[in-house]
């Protein structure tokens, strides 16, 4: 290029920013031009977690030979089937429900792009030995309410199931062995086997013995009380970091235990999807700890995470953090899911 030239665009640019900055209209001051309804990106990089010698999800391990072990995916619409447990809020309900029900295109007009139901796609990429994919239909088909706490408020990996039982029992509670899936979700005041110590959410599947069917099912917990720092993070970060390095990134809906729940839920989500039976896709020999497709992507929300950085993600003009676009204008973040396809960590906000 020569030095005219680039001499010529320079000046172009710098009368450019000037009619931005000041405005071409009687030579007065005008506000900047922007747009404040478009997000600010940014990549932050985070304090180490408080367990950082546990993972936050059932069954991590350092393996990666992502496999398929002949067992089915979810093909068929999917059912879920909802258990509150405990006391919960309307307001929290419904934010729990709304994620859900974008994860499918079926249930409503498309939110913008990057969607919940934009993430979905990865999941549903998986495939059973027939070559069926993961369903894209996803349904909220029940709901009950357990607010006198008939398990207690302490409860196990068994005592989960008793829970399940006890809502199949009532009416009109639907067993749906074919095409459900039993999402146990505990209130801030109810504790869980291991819960804030190693997992914040799990899944696997009922016994016959104890619920009569062998349902798939997960449980996530209400970190807000209890460990925000471990299970909500990165709203709420470790005591000890004493306003010192990273702070804790501000919620997209103010409330830091349901929205750390919201990404805990789309972890187990997409795992009881693709390995509902603990004999589809997952990394390694054992399934009893097998990794799984949201275990490999733990702690990355866009391009660029990886090392202590999250990714690249997004923030409104009230200062809130997201990834993903919902339903009625929700906005959540949720971790990215391994793709088969790729071979790597993906979701909608990619920028590359």
């Amino acid at each position: 290029m020569s030095s005219f030239v680039m001499y010529g665009t320079l000046l172009n640019l710098f009368l450019l920013f000037i009619v931005l900055q000041f405005g071409s209209n009687n030579g007065s001051k005008t506000e900047q031009t922007l747009d404040l309804q478009n997000p600010n990106f940014f990549n932050p990089k985070l304090p180490p977690r408080t367990l950082s010698s546990n993972k936050k999800f059932e069954g991590s391990s350092d393996l990666v030979n992502l496999r398929y072990h002949m067992g089915p995916v979810l093909s068929s619409p999917i059912n879920i089937y909802l258990i509150w447990y405990g006391k919960w809020a309307p307001s929290q309900q419904l934010l729990i429900k709304d994620f859900l029900l974008s994860v499918s295109t079926f249930n409503h007009r498309a939110a913008p792009s990057p969607s919940v139901a934009e993430w979905w796609s990865t999941v549903s990429l998986y495939t059973d030995q027939t070559g069926a994919n993961i369903s894209r239909s996803v349904l909220i088909a029940g709901e009950y309410s357990d607010r006198k706490y008939s398990q207690g408020t302490h409860l196990n990996r068994l005592s989960i199931q008793d829970v399940i039982a006890e809502a199949v029992k009532s009416k009109p509670f639907t067993v749906d062995h074919k095409k459900g899936i039993y999402l146990v979700l505990t209130s801030v005041d109810v504790t869980m086997q291991d819960f804030c110590r190693a997992v914040c959410g799990f899944h696997y599947f009922t016994f016959a013995s104890k619920v009569g069917y062998t349902l798939p099912y997960a449980w996530v917990g209400n970190s807000g009380r209890q460990c925000p720092e471990v299970c909500a993070y990165p709203f709420a970060v470790p005591g000890y970091m004493g306003g010192s390095g990273a702070a804790a990134l501000k919620s997209p809906n103010g409330d830091i235990g349901v929205d750390g729940m919201i990404s805990v839920i789309g972890h187990e989500l997409a795992e009881l999807s693709s390995n509902p039976l603990v004999n589809a896709w997952y990394a390694g020999e054992d399934p009893v700890a097998p990794t799984e497709i949201g275990d490999l992507c733990e702690g990355l929300y866009g391009t660029g995470g990886g090392g202590g950085y999250m990714g690249q993600v997004m923030k409104d003009r009230d200062g809130r953090t997201y990834n993903l676009n919902g339903r009625r204008g929700r906005k959540f973040l949720v971790q990215w899911i391994w793709s088969p396809i790729i071979k790597a960590c993906a979701g909608p906000n990619a920028m590359d």
